[in-house]
């Protein structure tokens, strides 16, 4: 399991998923929901908190682990916070296989449109900015400008 796709995954719901309120991750999908307009979303977060359940004891478990988590949910956009993140998960997957094979196989379950793999859901603002990341299945959608290589 890789930790950077790990940490890009799980930063927009980590305000959420440290509050482990059932009301509160209801409250978050709904929010979500209302974003998006589609099930992604909601199906995105399921994904993000079965995960969870499986880090969770973990990251509790390692004080740094669990300092990279809280400062994550409190910037989830911040790139230094999630640079220690990626960094703690990375030691926490390393120590227990187990784990690092039961998050890849969560990662790994279809997405919503029945398209195997991972799906990441970033949300861009601006004007003229770009997203790079690894698309595997499904369909891409957006505007492509400059030189491409395909």
């Amino acid at each position: 399991m890789d930790p950077a796709t790990l940490t890009a995954f799980l930063a927009p719901f980590l305000p959420a998923l440290m509050k482990l309120g059932g009301k509160v991750l209801e409250g978050a999908a709904a929010k979500s929901g209302e974003t998006a307009g589609t099930k992604l979303t909601e199906k995105a977060l399921d994904k993000a908190k079965a995960i969870w359940e499986k880090l969770h004891p973990k990251v509790e478990a390692k004080e740094s682990a669990k300092e990279a988590v809280e400062d994550v949910a409190k910037a989830p956009d911040d790139a230094d916070s999630q640079a220690a993140l990626r960094v703690q998960l990375k030691k926490i997957l390393e120590a227990d296989p187990d784990l690092a094979a039961a998050i890849a196989k969560i990662m790994e379950e279809d997405a919503p449109d029945g398209t195997p793999g991972t799906q990441i859901v970033q949300h861009v603002t601006g004007n003229q900015n770009q997203v790079i990341g690894q698309v595997t299945g499904g369909t891409v959608f957006g505007n492509v400008k400059g030189d491409v290589t395909l």
